[in-house]
């Protein structure tokens, strides 16, 4: 059996001996880093060694943040998203209104404008709403006869004429649009001085000049007024223009088809010319005699 040879002396620094020398040594240490800044470069060297072990330290927490922030973030998004796609449809119809608020009034500074060139007794008016019958051309005006509108006054645009007034109540009146088929203005071809008739057709973009000769000058393009011969409208306002005209030898008239030159069935605001009509309205001074109604319906 083999001897192990115990150490002849058991005794060494006591416990309290090792902490006084640690704190000495330490306390030496933190003086001289602090007076002559001896430690700065083992300290950064230290930092470079445990920068990584930091870094693996601190990922689980970095990731599992990033991965919370990712969701709450998406989230977020989403409802700004909505709130954003509401307000953008809001201003959508904000701005439609302002744009419809601008055209018109645009459209009342034309029409104010035009009223200085008009007779003193102009009356504004607002269209309300249009006839009920689908085969007339009729609308109502919120302004009757306790503003001094009569029958057989004449309702024009800042663009020229748009019909008359037939029909009168305290605080309203039918006007009836010059394309209506029951309407007759005497107008004139203000290249030419030709004078005739124009009639409604009952659609809202077309007029006939009928019993027109069929050597007439007149041709596409030419604008027509009203005549005023017939004391109902003043002369000179614009009504038409004329978009073709067809002769034929084998018949006795031209046909003359036209537009009117105002938006008979677009705008809302017009004018009244309060002005006396002696006659009723359209009364037919200017009609063809019957036989050349006669006439023309045999041609036809």
């Amino acid at each position: 059996m083999e001897n192990v040879q115990q150490p002849f002396f058991h005794r060494g620094p006591t416990p309290l001996a090792r902490f006084l020398l640690a704190v000495s040594l330490a306390l030496a240490l933190i003086a001289a880093d602090g007076r002559f800044g001896y430690l700065v470069h083992l300290q950064r060297a230290v930092a470079v060694i445990v920068h990584p072990l930091q870094q693996i330290a601190l990922l689980p927490g970095w990731l599992s943040a990033r991965v919370a922030g990712f969701f709450t973030t998406q989230s977020q998004l989403a409802v700004r998203n909505g709130v954003l796609e509401q307000q953008n449809l809001v201003n959508q119809a904000a701005l439609l209104r302002l744009e419809a608020l601008e055209q018109e009034n645009a459209r009342l500074r034309t029409l104010l404008d035009s009223r200085s060139t008009r007779p003193p007794g102009a009356l504004f008016a607002e269209i309300v709403y249009s006839h009920r019958d689908p085969f007339t051309r009729r609308v109502i005006v919120d302004k009757g006869s306790s503003a001094g509108v009569a029958e057989g006054h004449p309702v024009v645009d800042a663009e020229g004429l748009v019909g008359q007034v037939t029909r009168v109540f305290p605080w309203s009146s039918r006007v009836t649009l010059i394309t209506d088929k029951d309407m007759i203005v005497p107008v004139q071809v203000m290249r030419s001085g030709v004078r005739g008739v124009l009639y409604g057709t009952g659609s809202d973009g077309r007029l006939e000049l009928r019993f027109m000769p069929f050597s007439a000058d007149i041709q596409a393009g030419d604008r027509l007024v009203t005549s005023g011969i017939d004391g109902t409208y003043p002369a000179g306002l614009p009504v038409a223009l004329v978009e073709e005209v067809e002769r034929d030898a084998a018949q006795m008239f031209a046909r003359v088809a036209a537009r009117p030159a105002t938006g008979v069935n677009r705008y809302r605001q017009v004018l009244i010319l309060a002005q006396p009509a002696p006659e009723t309205a359209n009364p037919g001074m200017d009609d063809p005699p019957p036989a050349a109604r006669r006439r023309a319906k045999k041609a036809g």
